[in-house]
């Protein structure tokens, strides 16, 4: 896989267990904040209530998602949750070569195969405040069935022992300061780079 270059932009790697509010601190920041844009990964689970392809996510068959690794289409992808996710390399390129911020949201997966792929990039790390509030937001989605609630909750705790590879670690306790302190904390990289 050759490296990327962003001239000019700056790539946002933020990782956290599921439930955490990735995309919810996601899009709060691209809504407040311009030249901010995120790519939109491609994935072959089954859409949620609400989400559209090629916005929320780009839905894919198995047949699909496998020509475009096949074609080298992707900058990483992995297997996650018993579905297969991918970053489509050409979204994050175009965003970058507008010299634009560019947020992707994978998993501790994704992000040990991005690291060292594209410069400048920063690596955050989303955290919950605690596990009994990880469990309760999952919950609340009404989105998984008990055992794959429990799947998720051990794959939380093993993704949160690898919170120290990140350059840093944003609590999301309340979600305006949580999305205050992603937006500073990319800035100051931005300003780095």
């Amino acid at each position: 896989m050759s490296r990327e270059s962003s001239t000019g932009g700056l790539l946002v790697v933020l990782s956290g267990p599921s439930g955490v509010g990735k995309k919810t601190v996601i899009d709060r920041v691209l809504l407040e904040t311009p030249g901010y844009s995120r790519a939109v990964t491609a994935t072959t689970r089954r859409p949620r209530p609400g989400e559209r392809n090629g916005v929320d996510y780009l839905f894919l068959t198995e047949e699909e998602f496998t020509a475009r690794i096949e074609r080298d289409e992707f900058l990483e992808h992995a297997l996650v949750h018993g579905h297969r996710y991918g970053t489509p390399r050409q979204h994050v390129t175009r965003i970058l070569e507008r010299g634009e911020v560019c947020f992707l949201e994978v998993d501790v997966q994704g992000a040990a195969a991005i690291r060292g792929l594209v410069e400048p990039a920063v690596f955050v790390f989303l955290v919950p405040p605690s596990r009994d509030v990880l469990e309760e937001r999952l919950r609340g989605r009404a989105t998984e069935d008990e055992d794959s609630l429990r799947t998720r909750l051990a794959n939380a705790q093993r993704e949160m022992e690898r919170e120290s590879e990140y350059d840093v670690s944003v609590v999301n306790d309340e979600l305006d300061r949580a999305v205050r302190e992603v937006r500073d904390r990319v800035e100051e990289w931005r300003k780095r780079s």
